[in-house]
């Protein structure tokens, strides 16, 4: 928690700081990546730092955690936490690599505020800083030591075994450890992170949903190539180049969007290539047997932009109380699925429902709200956002 002293300084000066963090993180990204390049080439997404959303998530991330040491001094907003250690953890971020995000994160802060940062207001901040920076190396430390990876070298090679076109920009990868062993296990819902060398030396690194369930002898990740500016540098380039026999690097599976234990009813809400994680939990429903109510909610484009559609109706058939809600904005031929956009309010819902929502954001916020206003507890709804976690500075 906060020391006694840095409360009621955090309290004056959050709405000053909070109105600045957009351009305090920008002037950290950019004096980060003048001193430290390989930064940039080689850990963060040049995608997310060319559209904004890194900087934005970061300010978010911050507000939100000084929001919440001010709120709850005796307590720690964990799920925001646990998202962002996961992650980290994925891309192989060391503890080491605060001390520089630190150096250069209290450089903006002073270029930005100037006078306003007085030594007071420096302490007080500076203890925000290391609270969320001492807890998220504590439970990345925790996550390398359970996956029995060294903190900074999570990945290693894997063949492709297996490439298969699921739809006109979607493709799906099975991988295996190179020498020919099996996949080893993996929570459902979890993703792993692909590292690619790109034509300028950079090595990019993305994170995909494991999309089939665990226990076979193979991971599947399913790649939508992403078009427009910026376009996806690692989908794109798996789109284009990555071959059956070609070795990518992979990490151990990372992520805390996963099912519970028990057998209380799930709700699986989906638009789009946010069906992945969707797919490995149901996969593993179904082949454990599972007598679980189980609601999928899917939305997609058309039926033709549906990857793995007859696979989710497979896996929905095979729960004996499974039930499938399908959206098109572009029907065509399909009968049993809905025109326009998904809408969770013409579905009965149990309120004590646990729902699972991937998706764009706008989806998850409606779907969201709309369980919220039906009974469901906030608690019960959890989301997963491929990318920067935008929903924090919503």
């Amino acid at each position: 928690m906060l020391s006694e002293q840095a409360v009621p300084v955090v309290r004056a000066t959050l709405p000053v700081v909070g109105a600045a963090l957009g351009d305090i993180t920008d002037r950290f990204y950019a004096g980060m990546f003048a001193a430290r390049p390989e930064l940039l080439r080689d850990l963060f997404n040049r995608g997310n730092q060319a559209s904004g959303d890194q900087r934005r998530a970061l300010a978010g991330s911050i507000a939100a955690f000084a929001g919440a040491l001010l709120d709850g001094p005796d307590t720690r907003p964990d799920v925001m936490l646990s998202r962002i250690a996961h992650k980290h953890a994925s891309l192989g971020v060391t503890s080491e690599q605060y001390k520089v995000v630190h150096e250069h994160l209290f450089a903006a802060i002073v270029d930005v505020l100037g006078e306003a940062v007085t030594p007071e207001v420096a302490r007080a901040w500076d203890e925000v800083y290391w609270l969320m920076a001492n807890a998220l190396i504590a439970l990345e430390a925790r996550l390398y030591e359970e996956t029995g990876v060294a903190e900074g070298a999570v990945r290693r090679p894997m063949e492709i075994v297996e490439r298969r076109q699921e739809t006109s920009d979607i493709v799906s990868f099975a991988l295996r450890p190179t020498g020919g062993r099996p996949a080893e296990p993996f929570r459902p819902g979890q993703y792993v992170s692909v590292g690619v060398e790109l034509p300028d030396g950079a090595r990019q690194i993305r994170q995909y949903s494991l999309s089939a369930a665990p226990g076979l002898p193979h991971w599947r990740i399913t790649v939508k190539r992403v078009d427009g500016d910026p376009a996806g540098e690692v989908s794109n380039w798996l789109h284009a180049h990555a071959r059956v026999g070609d070795t990518v690097e992979v990490s151990a599976p990372f992520g805390d969007l996963v099912l519970p234990e028990g057998d209380g009813p799930l709700l699986l809400a989906s638009a789009g290539i946010g069906s992945t994680p969707m797919l490995a939990m149901l996969g593993h429903l179904a082949a454990t047997g599972s007598h679980r109510p189980v609601t999928v909610v899917h939305a997609d484009r058309s039926p033709a932009d549906h990857a793995h559609r007859e696979e989710l109706r497979g896996l929905v058939d095979a729960l004996p109380q499974g039930s499938l809600h399908l959206w098109y904005e572009e029907p065509g031929d399909t009968a049993d699925a809905r025109t326009g956009r998904a809408d969770v309010t013409a579905l009965t819902v149990p309120a004590d429902v646990t729902a699972y929502l991937c998706g764009p954001l706008p989806f998850m916020r409606q779907v969201r709200g709309d369980l919220l206003s039906g009974g469901v507890a906030a608690a019960a709804v959890h989301y997963e956002v491929f990318g920067p976690d935008l929903w924090l500075g919503a």
